[in-house]
């Protein structure tokens, strides 16, 4: 089913997981079971990213099809610019049709490992509204979903820039956005109010990574440029090499960040699970029991999130 139809039906908010194909066969054999462990929370969908360059692109359109078809959840395939031509876009495309594939997360790709700054293949594509357009003109069979920055694009040349940008990646086709991952739900309530005084009426779901590691969330924000409060770092730094501290305290952060968002009616939540279970079925667990988003009128939207 297509991911703008799931949102539109209504109901309760949309939860999903995003993993990343493994090289390996005993890496891909931990995803699954990652996957049957959080399946019993009934994730809307399930998203599978394509690799840097494309190289993963065979194991990603496997990965969806048998998520799809052995584990029967809806799936969407990551797809790049990285390092193909139009003519190889279009074939995967024309895979990913075969398949039975109906949702598609169009994205420009980060620069090859090594280098700075993004370079279209000869006979390429430069950017996400370009692939957007491409896939839109020619598959209607797709829904095609993009992604956003609350904290601004690292490469935009300012925060109105860039919400130029996304409008033009939603006039392209664009009808779910995804946001990159962000600590600070400020950041998020007022992209989704600028974006739509810029005439962005697509749903922007919240996307969120628990923090399992103090090490790899420093490195993470390094490279997409999203910001960890202070409060937050301290909370962290503090907690030292005490790696289950660390994990304590990110499922609590990301249970009360979660349910600040969907009180104040974010239309649902995509978990960044570094194909991981044990954070993200803690944290949806405890939302659906939680129910925040039937609690708008108890002031759970203006709670601050204490950190000790």
């Amino acid at each position: 089913m297509r991911i703008d139809e799931i949102i539109a039906a209504g109901g309760d908010p949309v939860f999903s997981f995003e993993f990343f194909p493994p090289k390996t066969d005993e890496g891909e054999q931990r995803l699954f079971e990652a996957l049957e462990a959080l399946r019993p929370l009934e994730p809307s969908f399930v998203s599978v990213t394509w690799g840097a360059g494309g190289s993963t692109r065979s194991r990603t359109i496997d990965i969806v099809t048998r998520i799809r078809e052995n584990h029967g959840l809806e799936a969407m395939a990551h797809f790049t610019c990285v390092g193909a031509t139009t003519d190889d876009l279009h074939a995967a495309l024309r895979q990913m049709r075969d398949a039975g594939i109906e949702n598609v997360l169009a994205l420009r790709g980060d620069p090859p490992q090594g280098e700075t700054r993004f370079v279209a293949t000869e006979g390429g594509l430069s950017y996400a509204t370009d692939l957007t357009r491409l896939v839109a003109g020619s598959y209607d069979d797709f829904c095609l979903v993009g992604a956003c920055y609350p904290e601004v694009h690292t490469e935009a040349e300012s925060r109105e820039g860039d919400l130029a940008r996304l409008k033009e990646k939603v006039d392209a086709g664009a009808r779910v956005l995804i946001t990159q991952l962000f600590f600070d739900n400020a950041a998020y309530f007022r992209f989704v109010e600028d974006a739509r005084a810029a005439g962005i009426d697509v749903p922007i779901v919240p996307g969120i990574m628990p923090i399992i590691s103090t090490a790899g969330i420093k490195r993470m924000t390094s490279l997409c440029g999203a910001i960890i409060p202070p409060a937050l770092l301290d909370a962290l730094e503090r907690r030292g090499d005490d790696a289950e501290a660390v994990a304590e305290l990110g499922v609590a952060y990301a249970t009360l960040q979660c349910a600040e968002l969907l009180a104040s009616g974010a239309p649902g939540i995509h978990f960044y699970t570094i194909n991981r279970s044990p954070a993200t079925r803690a944290i949806l667990a405890a939302l659906r029991l939680m129910q925040p988003w039937d609690e708008r009128a108890s002031g759970l939207a203006d709670s601050s999130l204490a950190l000790g």
